[in-house]
């Protein structure tokens, strides 16, 4: 055990060091990560044998679940407002397109049956949450496109895993549903989806805001807790547990609550632990013995992907959309296949599937290619586009301007307050009634969510509007 968890450490240890040379140089950092598994596997340097597909989907349905509610608990719902129904679209019919495209191709390019093109085309199907998350967080566009990009990718890996179990289905079963069965099931998952992330991601705040734990570490626990009963509970009623722990993610980010700073960067951090895991888990999967048998046809399939499947499904899904045939084909390159696609090649293998090797090869070695040349070349096509937000370059470096603001007030709290005792988060305070500092036996404190209120405590309050300012006292009996 004690040789185990050392190496699973070196290989962490590594995985964070080539981080580093990944900025440096520009290579996708997911890709490093992918590499470190294939070394570490049965035929690289560590010779670890690994081959149970069925653990590797597992373990990367674990990572995905806390990847989604990371990238969605990261994301404002603001900023998603203008991109909402493009990247709802994105996420179910361009899925469907890209899938059908795909299989179409592969019919003819990999000699498989029918349906196992379109499996192939499911599997293959969605964008990676993982990579466009990575790749975004450096990349600063205009109108909107960053959060479309993050929304799509981190919305339609559901699409694309009931596709790729309801076509295994049909490859191993010898009955095959209804086609309005299979609607009703496709829009039940999304809908119950929706709802249940809905309204986890609106009940975290208040419940973080009014249990009292002890201890702060007790705080991410709980939450970590709560998006793994949400994922359970989800899918037992037949809805989709990715979409809702994704939703539950954004709405828990629209309001404040306790230690709520702290919990974000928390959740960072595991989506980026849980983004090595599973990349060193399937790089220890595949056998890169055995990868040069389907070069060519990977190769040739990535090409259909990339510059057929990809760019019908974004021109037909935002046919009716505000961008231009620019950002449309920026769009498009922004299809990075990454860690779904591999997990969802691991279905067929657990299923025992015929062919199921070779789509899983194929697979990843797609998704190799596509982060390597989508992932490099990113920032040139943004700029060949036309589509980089220079303004995002100097709000670091504008001057210092004096900025008089006539609404800052100050209040002093009496011994009759309402607010004695509660802290800033479980207040929920409008936006335009900011408290900026308080001042408390001599000594100002910076007002954050987790400040507790106590009487005599001198605020330093900027409300611009009088009426605002006196009925916000009121309502919140201050």
């Amino acid at each position: 055990m004690d040789q185990t968890l050392m190496l699973f450490g070196i290989l962490f240890l590594l995985s964070i060091i080539f981080s580093k040379i990944s900025d440096k140089y520009g290579v996708p950092v997911l890709l490093m990560f992918l590499a470190i598994g294939m070394l570490a596997g049965s035929d690289g340097i560590f010779g670890l044998e690994f081959d149970n597909a069925k653990i590797a989907g597992d373990v990367g349905t674990i990572a995905l679940v806390y990847i989604l509610f990371a990238g969605g608990f990261n994301t404002g719902f603001k900023e998603l407002q203008p991109v909402l129904k493009t990247g709802i679209v994105l996420s179910t019919l361009g899925v469907v397109i890209s899938a059908v495209v795909t299989g179409i191709f592969a019919y003819y390019i990999m000699n498989f049956s029918i349906l196992e093109s379109l499996l192939f085309g499911a599997i293959i199907s969605s964008t990676d949450a993982a990579a466009v998350f990575a790749i975004m967080k450096t990349t600063k566009l205009k109108n909107n496109l960053s959060h479309l990009l993050e929304f799509e990718s981190g919305s339609n890996d559901p699409a694309a895993i009931f596709l790729t179990v309801t076509i295994l289905g049909f490859v191993t079963a010898t009955a095959l549903p209804d086609t309005f069965t299979l609607i009703k099931d496709f829009s039940l998952e999304f809908i119950f989806g929706g709802l249940m992330g809905y309204a986890f991601g609106s009940m975290i705040p208040s419940l973080m805001n009014k249990i009292k734990l002890g201890y702060w570490g007790l705080y991410p626990v709980l939450l970590i807790s709560i998006v793994a009963i949400l994922f359970g509970l989800t899918e037992k009623i037949g809805g989709n547990g990715y979409i809702a722990v994704y939703v539950a993610g954004i709405f828990a980010n629209k309001r404040e609550f306790l230690y709520k700073k702290n919990l974000v960067g928390f959740f960072e951090g595991i989506a980026w632990m849980m983004q090595i895991f599973i990349f060193l888990t399937l790089g220890l999967l595949v056998f890169p013995s055995e990868l040069p048998k389907v070069a060519f046809l990977s190769f040739m399939m990535a090409v259909v992907i990339m510059f057929i499947a990809r760019p019908i499904s974004v021109f037909i899904s935002t046919m009716f959309s505000k961008y231009t045939n620019k950002e449309k084909l920026f769009i498009s390159w922004v299809g990075l296949r990454g860690v779904v696609p591999i997990i969802l090649a691991t279905y067929p293998l657990s299923a025992g599937a015929q062919n199921a090797q070779i789509i899983f090869n194929t697979v990843f070695f797609i998704a190799i290619i596509s982060v390597l040349a989508q992932g490099i070349t990113l920032n040139k096509v943004a700029k060949y586009f036309g589509v980089i937000d220079e303004k995002k370059k100097f709000i670091g470096a504008m001057t210092s301007v004096p900025i008089r603001y006539s609404g800052i007030r100050q209040f002093c709290i009496g011994q009759d307050s309402k607010i004695i005792g509660k802290n800033l988060s479980e207040l929920e305070l409008p936006d335009y009634f900011l408290i900026l500092l308080s001042k408390r036996n001599d000594e100002y404190i910076k007002v954050s969510g987790s400040f507790e209120f106590r009487e005599n405590d001198l605020l330093l309050i900027l409300c611009e509007d009088e009426q605002k300012y006196q009925k916000t006292l009121e309502v919140y009996e201050f």
